[in-house]
This record gives structure tokens, sequence and C-alpha cells, in this order.
């Protein structure tokens, strides 16, 4: 008998030995560069200021249009300003926008989310409110609060974050429909648990690792949605460098200069590509699921 469950124990402690290989290998190669490449992206935006050789909006028609050289490391744009100092602090308003649209969003969806899951009253009321907003398009939706309000940076921000308050909203009542019937939770409310107690405590732990990941979602289609509103002519005033202004100032030479278009292009990719990249390795760690079985097999 002590050899049968010798030979049973033997499989289980080696899958067990093999869970800490598993977990590290989901975050592989690409997972470690894309860190590392935002926090590259996030260091020139902290620093910009002193990395950038030139200021980013002088204009000096003199040197309109120059090839890369020492003193312009990427050339200069059709007004005359230097390319990268314009690249650079075009970090800042991506990630500014980005992670300030994620927060905000989440802030307000959150609560939205619980109350709606918890409290079936409430549920139709929200849900109709939520379907109405996704049912606009975020783009259109967004040069309509611009268009109403003026462009700025915090209008922009505004205009990018109404559309994503509803995705988290109807993430985090899913999780709460599903939670809530488990026996944990009923026996929270049949000891006569408060409310309050019943959803911050047993209710929203189950929404922070979907809703971190959500957040690297939104964080990515914040950043791009700027983007697209600023290459419209719908975003963030010319006077404020933006990697979307940089291709929409630079399209009409592309011909002549195509790295105007293509180095705010790449940068942008990749950071959008990274943020999605960490996105996935977050999921792969914070799911329960993924944690009891120990890794995908």
């Amino acid at each position: 008998m002590a050899i049968n469950l010798d030979k049973h124990a033997e499989p289980a402690l080696e899958r067990r030995g093999r869970r800490p290989a598993l977990r590290i290998g989901r975050f592989g190669p690409a997972a470690i560069l894309a860190g590392l490449c935002l926090l590259a992206i996030t260091l020139v935006a902290v620093l910009a200021a002193w990395l950038a050789p030139h200021d980013p909006i002088q204009m000096n028609p003199s040197n309109r249009l120059k090839p890369a050289s020492d003193a312009f490391l990427l050339g200069t744009d059709a007004y005359g300003r230097d390319l990268l100092s314009r690249i650079l602090y075009g970090a800042r308003i991506s990630l500014t926008v980005g992670i300030g649209a994620a927060v905000v969003s989440v802030a307000i969806g959150l609560p939205l989310g619980l109350a709606s899951g918890f409290f079936r009253v409430l549920d139709g009321i929200l849900m109709r409110v939520m379907d109405g907003l996704m049912a606009i398009p975020s783009v259109l939706l967004a040069i309509a609060v611009v268009s109403l309000t003026g462009a700025s940076l915090w209008t922009v921000l505004v205009a990018i974050t109404i559309p994503e308050i509803p995705r988290v909203v109807r993430l985090v009542r899913a999780v709460v429909l599903s939670a809530r019937e488990e026996p944990y939770v009923e026996a929270a409310i049949a000891v006569g648990s408060s409310l309050p107690k019943i959803m911050w405590r047993h209710l929203m732990p189950n929404t922070m690792a979907p809703l971190i990941v959500q957040g690297t979602y939104i964080c990515a289609s914040a950043i791009l949605t700027e983007s697209i509103l600023s290459f419209l002519g719908a975003g963030i005033g010319t006077e404020t460098p933006s990697w979307g202004n940089i291709m929409s100032e630079g399209r009409a030479y592309f011909q002549l200069k195509p790295s105007l278009i293509f180095w705010p292009g790449l940068l942008l990719s990749v950071c959008i590509l990274s943020i999605n990249l960490l996105g996935d390795a977050a999921r792969d760690m914070l799911d329960p699921r993924l944690k009891q079985r120990g890794g995908p097999r």
C-alpha cells in the first residue's frame, strides 16, 4: 500500500516542483522586454525637460525640414522645430492621458459596478445608462465633447474617459453577480454583516485582478485614441507636442521626409504593445485558476 502511495505521490511532487518554473515561464522574454520598453518611455517622459536638446515649441523657419545631424539628431519639422525634442515631450502627453483615463475610469466604474451587481433595483437603471453610452462610438463621443468644450489636455482626458467607464462597470457587475452566489458571501449575509463590509471586504477583492488587466487595456486604448484625435485635429492643441500632433503635421511632408511620421508612430506602437503585453502577464499572474493549476499544462 505504501508503494502505491509513493507511486501516486511522486508525480504530484514532480508537478509541485515544476510549478515555480511554469509561473516564471509565463513572464517570458516578451513581457520582460515590454516592461523595459515601458520603463524607458516613462523615464523619457519624466526627464524630457533634461533630455530634450531644444525647445519643442520654438519655431525657426531657417531650419525647416533639416535632415538628421549633430545639432538635430532626428532632423526638424516643417516649422524648424527639433523632432527629437517634440517626441520626448510627446511621451508626457501620451502617458498622462493613458494613466489618467485608466485611473479615473476605474475609480468611477468600480463603485457603480459594485452597486449594480449587488442591488437589483439599481441594476436596471445603471445598465441602461451604460448601454446608452456604449452605443455611441468612443471616437465620435470624444470629438463631440472636445468640440463643445474646447481642445485641452483635461478636456481630451475627460472625453476619452467617459466611454471607458461603462466597460469597467459591466466588468465589475459581472464579477459581483458571480461572487454574490458564493457560500462565503451568503454566510456573511446570514450572520448579519453590514452591506459596506460585504461589498468592500468580500466582493471588491474579486474584482481586483480583472480590473488591473482592464486598466492596462484602457491605458493603451486611451493613448491610441488621443493620438487619433490629435491626428484628426480634434485633440490637444498644436502648440502642445504630442505623438498624434507630430504625425498630423508631418503627413503633408511624408514623401519628402517620412521620419516625421515614422519615429512618433514607432514609439506609439511600442508603447501600446508594451502595455498590452504587460496586461497579459498581469492576467496570468493574478488569475486564481492559473495559480491553483500552477500554470497551463
